[in-house]
């Protein structure tokens, strides 16, 4: 494969702030006029018939890594973290006590935080609590976010013993000096030995988080990272753009700016990574993974299947996802549910047994259509268009006349999308800048101009 090149001027005319679409609407847009009695209502209402995506959300880390943008507790007080675990347990008891027939599980996920900050007694008991009041039908697919720093080869058990067959371990840089910069100290003996007994006990779909854009990177420490990774050869690789965003992220604060890649070596990052992970057989899928030809990642991708939701790039379809635990996000009956944000009011609400929502947002026939066709530029970078015509019973050049206007003004001129009567294409360029070509079917965006900043930049 031959390194992309791309014109500076392209960069500064697309570098702007936009949204990642993890959802659409996007979180800013959910409110707490949805209460805790409209997610009962959708819960009442699951098909049984379809699967279910079933998040958790465990939240707590030792130790607070500067760059991060998850929702996080820091504490190294064990019984702080043991105290959530009964209250999860509240929650699953609650949850399924509005569900009829609960469907079954064909997406299990523990994400964090670190969830295995508990140690492996912990982790069985959840698991036992989770399949209590859930059916997790075979072949589910059951992930878990892993941070090789303080995970054992007892962990690795404790999760074969509960059936988890993917895991996503964090390294985001090896280098040691990128690691100062962003409080994380992470030795890479270590994490290519847990990765080894991770294969030794049967992992067969291992995910690898890599981050591009941070403090003190350079093309030659960070061909190192990606050599490093590509030798282990795990069946997918997250590569995040980092967000720098201190006005939501308040420990951000301690990361220099000065020391960050400006625009053009922070883009340079990435294309080098797509080179490399390129060379090595891996295919691009979406804004910011790689996966074998093999992982059904790759698969779905060739047959134009692939999807998205909060647990990130996914092969699975459903459309009722239950998210448990603080800040965890849900979305069923075409609405999105989020938890409270905060351990004490979400405890609180539990305390008088009442479901422990914060906000959430419900679907306009007009947010559907728009979810539907940015969901599909995001995840299959193609998009038929007498397939939405049908699925939602309008005229595509009537109803998308301003949009089709602006993509053809600006990324179809620049290459970055193929308009035709039929379909949108994105190109192998456009890719890159996947999130600017969603954003013109973003009515949200376009409507509710915000005095502050609210995303990340998209270059």
């Amino acid at each position: 494969m031959e390194l992309l090149q791309v014109d500076p001027a392209l960069l500064q005319r697309y570098d702007r702030p936009g949204p990642r679409y993890t959802s659409y609407p996007t979180a800013v847009e959910f409110h707490e006029g949805f209460r805790a009695a409209d997610y009962a209502a959708r819960l009442g209402n699951l098909d049984p018939s379809r699967g279910l995506s079933l998040y958790l959300h465990l939240p707590f880390c030792e130790h607070r890594c500067s760059f991060c943008g998850c929702h996080v507790v820091i504490t190294r007080k064990r019984e702080v973290a043991g105290r959530y675990l009964d209250y999860l347990g509240r929650e699953l008891e609650l949850v399924s006590a509005h569900l009829d027939s609960p469907p079954q599980v064909v997406q299990y996920h523990w994400g964090g935080g670190t969830p295995t900050y508990y140690d492996p007694d912990q982790i069985r008991r959840l698991h036992s609590l989770v399949q209590s009041h859930f059916t997790i039908a075979p072949g589910a697919e059951r992930a878990i976010e892993v941070d090789p720093r303080v995970t054992t080869p007892q962990h690795i058990d404790a999760l074969v013993e509960a059936g988890f067959n993917r895991l996503s371990m964090g390294v985001q840089d090896f280098t040691p000096r990128v690691q100062q910069a962003i409080g994380r100290n992470q030795d890479e003996a270590s994490t290519r030995a847990l990765y080894a007994y991770c294969r030794q006990r049967g992992f067969e779909s291992i995910n690898i988080d890599l981050i591009y854009g941070l403090p003190l990177q350079t093309p030659e420490g960070f061909e190192r990272n990606l050599q490093a990774v590509i030798e282990l050869r795990p069946e997918r690789v997250a590569l995040y753009s980092y967000a720098h965003v201190p006005w939501i992220k308040g420990h951000q604060k301690y990361i220099q700016v000065e020391l960050l890649p400006p625009r053009e070596e922070k883009f340079a990052l990435l294309l080098q990574a797509i080179h490399a992970f390129g060379q090595a057989g891996y295919q691009q899928i979406g804004m910011d993974h790689f996966a074998l030809p093999a992982d059904e990642l790759s698969r779905a991708l060739d047959r134009r299947r692939l999807h998205r939701n909060f647990m990130g790039y996914t092969v699975q379809r459903t459309p009722q996802m239950i998210g448990l635990g603080i800040s965890s996000i849900g979305f069923l009956g075409r609405a999105y549910v989020q938890n409270h944000k905060k351990l004490r009011t979400y405890y609180q609400a539990l305390d008088q047994g009442v479901l422990p929502v914060e906000r959430g947002y419900a679907l306009s026939p007009d947010d559907r259509v728009r979810r539907y066709v940015i969901t599909e530029l995001m995840c299959n970078l193609f998009l038929d268009i007498p397939e939405v015509e049908g699925l939602f019973g309008i005229c595509f050049a009537e109803y998308f006349a301003r949009e089709l206007a602006e993509l053809e003004a600006g990324p179809a001129v620049d290459g970055l999308v193929r308009l035709e009567e039929d379909q949108i294409e994105v190109t192998e360029l456009g890719q890159l800048f996947i999130r600017n070509i969603a954003m013109p079917f973003d009515r949200h965006l376009r409507e509710k101009p915000r005095a502050r900043p609210t995303f990340s930049r998209t270059v």
